[in-house]
């Protein structure tokens, strides 16, 4: 079982979270940011990926520690579960909808960290969330999960829907990625990642 538990406690925030690859954790999802758990639910219903996670952090400053940390805590987890990468699907890629917005997202698990994010948003806020957040949060995993990122918003017009269309999208090439390849072997011509 492809399974991690990562604890991260700064002056900012203190987390605990778990992720497991093939299956389902029961601790939920709270991070005292309400439209930040709705992203975070999304993305572990449609990957598939047992996700738990328990943030406390400096919400009387803003969202931003507790977003960007958590999006640093996923990561690690997810380069704990991927280290040994032989076998892997190793690339993944999902266009999903929802309702007018359109994203494509494609993800390389690589080694090589790097995030292309082509989205903006109407608004400064999504419920209690800044929107400039979700970018963020996607630098700070792809940066620690050491994959290639790519986010396109293309199209779309309520923020809430762009959002949730990324967030998904982000699931379904993640769950791609991880996905056992056919001949067992790392998918690489140099042989390493």
């Amino acid at each position: 079982m492809r399974r991690a538990e990562i604890q991260r406690n700064t002056k900012e925030t203190k987390i605990q979270l778990t992720l497991n690859l093939d299956g389902k954790e029961e601790g939920g999802i709270d991070t005292g940011i309400g439209f930040f758990d709705h992203m975070l639910n999304s993305f572990a219903v449609h990957s598939g990926f047992g996700l738990s996670v328990k943030c406390e952090g400096d919400l009387e400053v803003d969202d931003h520690h507790s977003i960007e940390d958590v999006g640093i805590v996923l990561g690690q987890a997810f380069a704990k579960l991927t280290e040994d990468k032989t076998g892997l699907a190793r690339y993944g890629s999902a266009i999903i909808p929802l309702d007018e917005a359109l994203t494509l997202c494609a993800v390389d698990i690589s080694n090589r960290p790097y995030l292309v994010f082509d989205g903006k948003f109407e608004f400064d806020l999504m419920g209690d969330m800044e929107t400039q957040m979700v970018r963020e949060f996607f630098y700070a995993f792809a940066i620690q999960a050491k994959v290639t990122l790519h986010i396109r918003l293309l199209s779309g017009e309520n923020d809430h829907h762009k959002a949730e269309s990324m967030f998904k999208a982000f699931a379904h090439a993640m769950k791609a990625a991880v996905k056992k390849n056919a001949e067992g072997e790392l998918l690489s011509s140099k042989g390493l990642l």
